[in-house]
């Protein structure tokens, strides 16, 4: 509601939806962002119009944000360089899960990722599931979307940035791998991992040093893990 890039074209709410979304909606005018006027609606109007999803009596109509291509996430890499900032970006390999999504998304906007990269094939849609896994974060980390990943992680080295695949068998620590100033933490898919060319299209194959009987760890745990060390150093 807050962000003036994001168009909203219609606002659907209940009277108890109304009352929480009224604060939000004065900012709003008050920043001199346009919103259309909330409609109210039954309650089970919106359930069934929403499948059944959580909604806590609020529901938007709107239009995608415009996400940064390669090209652009090295000119912001280039100004975070000049004020002596890290660059992070974070590269899913045949992730397909919105929550899992949702939440490294979450992750990225809390320490400061410049985009999440995926797959424009397999990858969903930014939608309600995907919104709240995200907490808000898909206002403020875009999403950017690739036809080829392996040529996306070309890219990125050529712009100066340290590949580093997450995989269980990695030659180093995380912590080891993490040099220079622009970073892709690349991650994989749970079960499968990251796909053989994705793994030779990176600089460094580095593992979390977990112990204990579980060795593994869920891929939006493992990449809010590999953000915090990103933003440490």
């Amino acid at each position: 509601m807050l962000n003036p890039e994001r168009v909203i074209t219609r606002v659907q709410c209940t009277e108890a939806g109304l009352a929480n979304l009224s604060d939000a909606l004065a900012q709003a005018a008050e920043a001199g962002i346009d919103r259309p006027a909330p409609e109210i609606v039954d309650r089970a109007l919106m359930d069934r119009f929403l499948k059944g999803a959580v909604h806590q009596g609020i529901a938007l109509e709107i239009k995608p944000l415009e996400a940064p291509d390669i090209d652009d996430l090295g000119r912001e890499a280039e100004l975070r360089a000049d004020a002596g900032q890290r660059s992070v970006v974070v590269v899913l390999d045949q992730v397909t899960d919105p929550h899992n999504i949702g939440a490294i998304l979450r992750s990225a906007a809390a320490f400061g990722a410049l985009a999440v990269i995926v797959t424009d094939r397999n990858t969903p849609e930014v939608t309600g599931v995907m919104a709240k896994a995200a907490s808000g974060a898909v206002e403020h980390v875009a999403l950017t979307r690739v036809k080829n990943l392996a040529r996306a992680l070309e890219s990125l080295g050529e712009l100066g940035f340290r590949r580093i695949g997450l995989a269980e068998e990695g030659e180093t620590t995380l912590a080891e791998a993490m040099q220079g100033d622009r970073v892709a933490l690349v991650l994989g898919a749970e079960g499968d991992g990251l796909r053989h060319l994705t793994r030779e299209t990176c600089d460094a194959l580095a593992r979390l040093p977990t112990q204990g009987p579980v060795g593994s760890l869920n891929v939006s745990n493992a990449a809010a893990i590999a953000l915090y060390e990103a933003a440490r150093g």
